[in-house]
């Protein structure tokens, strides 16, 4: 691993820590200038591409749907913890299938059943967004709808 400083080329690793079940983070020194510096190890995974409602196709970014998922949360009581939990879930979900592509679609539902559980709130806020509500009588029944599966 090369240094970040004095671009050495050797360094030796003084911790390890798992942060999740996809990466490593490494603490490392450099062998030359004795600065020390962290790495992450994360293991790889085949490309999987989102088909958007307009048919065209990008890469899957899990950052994406935590930008998502932080903008829906602002200002509500929701722990920083708990959005990377819906990350890694959907993130799991994905590559447990071995798809090649999957539909934005199917993602924003994933994202959707996850939030509805967690703060109601940020689930109106997404799904505003995300279903893209024109007016507002189809925001009332969304709203209805999440009263009525309360009562179940």
């Amino acid at each position: 691993m090369q240094c970040p400083y004095c671009n050495y080329k050797e360094s030796k690793v003084i911790d390890s820590r798992h942060t999740d079940s996809k990466s490593i983070r490494r603490r490392r020194e450099c062998e030359s200038c004795k600065k020390r510096f962290t790495t992450y190890e994360k293991i790889e995974t085949t490309p999987v591409m989102v088909i958007k409602k307009d048919q065209s196709r990008e890469y899957f970014d899990g950052e994406k749907i935590k930008y998502g998922l932080l903008k829906a949360c602002e200002k509500r009581p929701v722990p920083i913890e708990a959005i990377e939990e819906i990350v890694y879930y959907i993130e799991n979900e994905i590559n447990k299938c071995y798809i090649s592509e999957i539909e934005a679609v199917k993602i924003g539902e994933m994202v959707m059943d996850k939030l509805k559980d967690l703060d109601e709130v940020a689930y109106v806020r997404f799904a505003s967004v995300y279903r893209q509500f024109k007016d507002i009588n189809t925001f009332v029944i969304e709203l209805k709808n999440i009263l009525m599966e309360k009562g179940d």
